[in-house]
């Protein structure tokens, strides 16, 4: 029997409960450090070999920055922030629209692998980690759930949560077909890494959008990022995992365009493996089946609007908090994390259209419209402490009824939500 003490001051007793988590990417360690602390004995299982590395830009913010404090990683984060503290907007011939802040004391920005790699410190010691397996089938009972493993021996567990993306294998072997669950934005995102002196200023990251596509340069960490967001329709016969193809998609779509497109389109041309994946929202009527819930994309995805990540850490949080209010009960405790989580998420959902639309206008018409709202974040952040806020409130909800995604505060809400990657 062990006492378990939440970091509300709760303390239960329970016995130790051995819980696998499929996916080792942001959820998957967040979840089994808290686990690991309400005595909980976590495994976690990887497709891949090792941690990857690279990847995009994300944002860690409330809720998940709280979340950070608890677990003493926040001063990690802010070690491993990327140099990023302004975004240019350009219009479609390269001329800079505005320039904005995007620094906050509020918010770290770090590459989704660092985020991934400081969460794995923190969680490796009390945790099992499996990297280069996967699960290749299940069988849950009233008591248990059995799984194997693509290369490890079977095993039991007492639960099993599956925190392995947007193209979630647990959700597909418990719930169903992707297509059950996903909805298509009709745009894709692809992203290639530069090298180091491809971004002149390395602290300001440059949009360039035109009707029907973005592109973006980030500086990351030293190691640049191209990020290629556009408006396409169905391809018969798609295969995400068809390198060539997605070469020829983003060749065909930035065709014709200026500035330095023909340049970044020939370095992802030349990338033997660059990142492209349809953007695709996740919405489930239930998160859980029996001894399985799935927690962070594989449940509730949200493209462009940049929280994965940190909804990732905050429903890590809410999951094992419920988990270990309700020892022995998982039913209760997946019930409580549902209801709880989706007030967070569920809201985000609704912002998805008008942002999309925001970001990547299908019209020259709409481009000029939210270029206006550009110009008017801009003016709201150089006069905000020099002009009485009566004056800027009109542009500043604009900005709030956009969704948020153009900030005055924190662009890189719009920015991040496009370098995100699609398995949150």
């Amino acid at each position: 029997m062990v006492l378990v003490a939440s970091l509300h001051g709760k303390v239960a007793a329970m016995t130790p409960s051995r819980v696998l988590i499929h996916g080792a990417g942001i959820a998957g360690p967040a979840l089994a450090y808290w686990l690991a602390r309400h005595g909980y004995r976590p495994t976690v299982v990887e497709q891949a070999k090792e941690l990857r590395s690279g990847g995009s830009a994300v944002v860690v913010k409330e809720p998940a920055l709280t979340v950070a404090k608890s677990m003493g990683i926040l001063a990690q984060l802010r070690e491993v922030a990327t140099s990023s503290s302004a975004l240019s907007l350009l219009d479609p011939a390269g001329r800079q629209l505005l320039r904005v802040p995007t620094a906050s004391p509020q918010s770290v920005e770090v590459t989704r692998s660092d985020l991934s790699a400081v969460l794995h410190r923190a969680a490796r010691d009390d945790a099992e980690f499996l990297f280069d397996d996967t699960i290749t089938s299940l069988r849950q009972d009233p008591s248990g759930v059995d799984v194997t493993f693509r290369r490890s021996p079977p095993r039991r567990f007492d639960l099993l949560i599956g925190a392995d993306g947007i193209h979630s294998p647990v959700r597909r072997l418990v719930f169903g077909p992707a297509e059950q669950f996903t909805t298509g934005l009709g745009m894709y995102s692809a992203t290639v890494p530069l090298e180091p002196g491809a971004l002149g200023d390395p602290e300001v990251a440059v949009m360039l959008t035109a009707p029907g596509r973005m592109l973006t340069l980030h500086p990351s960490r030293g190691k640049p990022l191209a990020m290629f967001t556009f408006r396409g329709g169905r391809v018969p016969g798609y295969d995400r995992h068809d390198t060539a193809l997605h070469k020829r998609m983003v060749a065909a779509a930035y065709a014709g365009i200026g500035w330095r497109g023909p340049e970044l389109v020939e370095a992802y041309q030349n990338h033997p493996a660059p990142f492209f994946d349809p953007l695709a929202n996740v919405r489930m009527e239930k998160w859980s089946h029996g001894r399985v819930a799935l927690l962070g994309d594989a449940a509730s995805a949200v493209a462009l609007l940049g929280d994965g990540s940190s909804m990732a850490m905050a429903g890590a949080h809410t999951l094992a908090e419920a988990l270990a209010a309700h020892p022995g009960d998982h039913v209760r405790a997946f019930q409580a994390y549902e209801a709880k989580h989706r007030r967070q998420v569920d809201p985000k959902h609704r912002r998805v259209g008008l942002v999309a639309t925001l970001l990547v206008p299908r019209t020259r018409h709409g481009l000029a419209l939210r270029n206006t709202v550009g110009r008017a974040v801009g003016l709201a952040t150089r006069t905000r402490n020099t002009v009485p806020p009566s004056r800027t409130a009109g542009s500043e909800r604009l900005v709030r009824e956009s969704g948020g995604s153009l900030s005055a505060e924190s662009p890189s809400g719009a920015k991040v939500g496009l370098l995100r990657k699609a398995n949150g």
